[in-house]
């Protein structure tokens, strides 16, 4: 199975749960890994210190246009969702925009003159981390100035396993990355807080999955810290609230230092343990509700 977490803001706590769920799973005898899909911050291995295993370099395909033998017809341009094809006919000038082009292919397909070719760009590296046996930490890390993330994390979900449990540690808000990420999963936990703007990114959040036909459950993070909105909101919604993590000043510190509050606290080693029963439990309810 795969288990995406995931929030509609930055700062709720994704990453806690994350790398803390992947621990007590492997704990209890899994095998399971960790994808950070988080490419532009990129942060689980600060936690979850793993022995480097290997790392490759993503790259992505870039058309080159051959002037000589194009014909300015414009296909091309035509056939490009993203724009990153501009033709000028009157000064016979073609160009390409490599930061808004997803390798799609549908400039070749629509050129009839055989004036496209292709070189490959570096977009990033995946980096991966031997936890133990069964357990690998795999991140993917974006190149400073590459536009999009989305194929770096279309690839390191790919290094997945399929016979064991896989956690994707999804990138914030709801845009692009984020839908990469969770349609990938099987199931989707949201990571949200007890304020206003936390409330505001979960209601994001969960129209984004509902349009998306994706089963989830929400954590609410910081427990007490701000009103119950958020609450009113699960219950007026019937959305399922699967646990609460206390606003704890000892959650806050372990996290500053680089530790895992399940290796070091053993209440939440036991609410983390039953959080992933829970998980399971709903991801079975869902797979029954569908045959």
């Amino acid at each position: 199975m795969k288990i995406a977490v995931a929030s509609g803001k930055g700062g709720t706590g994704k990453t806690l749960l994350a790398t803390n769920l992947f621990n007590v799973i492997q704990q209890s005898g899994y095998a399971v890994d960790l994808i950070d899909c988080d490419a532009e911050e990129p942060n689980d291995q600060q936690f979850i210190k793993g022995k480097l295993q290997g790392q490759q370099l993503v790259t992505q395909n870039i058309p080159v246009i051959d002037k000589d033998r194009c014909t300015f017809c414009g296909k091309c341009q035509e056939f490009c969702q993203y724009n990153a094809i501009i033709i000028v006919r009157s000064h016979q000038h073609i160009r390409v925009f490599e930061d808004l082009c997803h390798d799609c292919g549908a400039c070749d397909y629509a050129c009839q003159s055989g004036a496209i070719s292709w070189q490959a760009k570096t977009t990033g590296t995946l980096t991966t981390y031997e936890y133990n046996q069964h357990s690998l930490l795999v991140e993917g890390r974006i190149a400073v100035g590459v536009y999009s993330s989305v194929p770096l994390i279309s690839q390191a979900i790919k290094g997945a396993k399929p016979e064991q449990i896989t956690i994707l540690d999804a990138p914030p808000g709801t845009s692009c990355p984020f839908i990469a990420t969770v349609n990938e999963a099987d199931f989707v936990v949201l990571v949200t807080e007890p304020t206003p703007f936390g409330l505001n990114d979960l209601k994001l959040s969960v129209q984004a999955l509902q349009h998306l036909n994706k089963p989830f459950g929400v954590v609410i993070n910081r427990g007490g810290l701000g009103n119950q909105d958020v609450h009113r909101f699960l219950t007026e919604n019937k959305l399922p609230l699967l646990d609460e993590i206390p606003f704890d000043r000892r959650i806050a510190q372990l996290y500053s230092e680089g530790e895992l509050i399940t290796n070091n606290i053993s209440a939440y080693n036991k609410q983390f343990q039953e959080l992933f029963i829970r998980i399971k439990k709903q991801i079975e309810h869902d797979r029954d509700s569908h045959t």
